[in-house]
């Protein structure tokens, strides 16, 4: 059993956090207000992160769950890796989002802060416009790549923890 494999709770946990804590970096310094997809993607971090929170504690306890939660965990990532690639079709406009997701703007200010409290609706952000693209992939379309590398990661330490 490789080290990665031993501990793939804890780094899970942590690059779990890690992504949780980069969409709210843009949220809150990039000012990019997430639509319904993104949002959902953030699920999908949460529970991977209860998950590994878990599988992290059990390693103390006389539990053998290292293999049930490494596979929980490649199913969750493969879960935000699907769900990924669908808001990145909906960008691309490969096929059509939800319709609860075809709001307005993407970015938040304090004129529209100013609105929201003052009683105005406020559309929500769009989820077939990419807010920020890097190489030529949005925000999506990394969290894609990145769950998949995760989904992969927890897969293979399943198959090889002995616990």
């Amino acid at each position: 059993m490789t080290s990665i494999a031993r501990h793939w709770p804890l780094v899970a946990f942590f690059a779990c956090a890690l992504a949780l804590g980069v969409a709210h970096a843009f949220e809150t310094f990039g000012h990019l207000a997430p639509c319904e997809l993104c949002l959902k993607q953030r699920e999908v971090y949460w529970a991977a992160l209860t998950i590994a929170g878990v599988g992290a504690v059990s390693r103390f306890t006389p539990l053998k769950l290292g293999r049930w939660v490494c596979a929980a965990l490649g199913l969750a990532f493969a879960c935000g890796a699907a769900l990924a690639l669908y808001h990145a079709g909906v960008e691309w406009k490969f096929w059509p989002g939800p319709a609860s997701c075809s709001g307005g703007q993407g970015a938040v200010n304090t004129a529209d802060l100013t609105r929201l409290l003052q009683g105005a609706a406020m559309a929500p952000p769009s989820c077939d416009r990419a807010a920020w693209v890097f190489l030529g992939l949005s925000m999506a379309g990394w969290n894609a790549v990145v769950s998949m590398g995760l989904a992969a990661a927890s897969l293979y330490s399943a198959r090889a923890t002995d616990r």
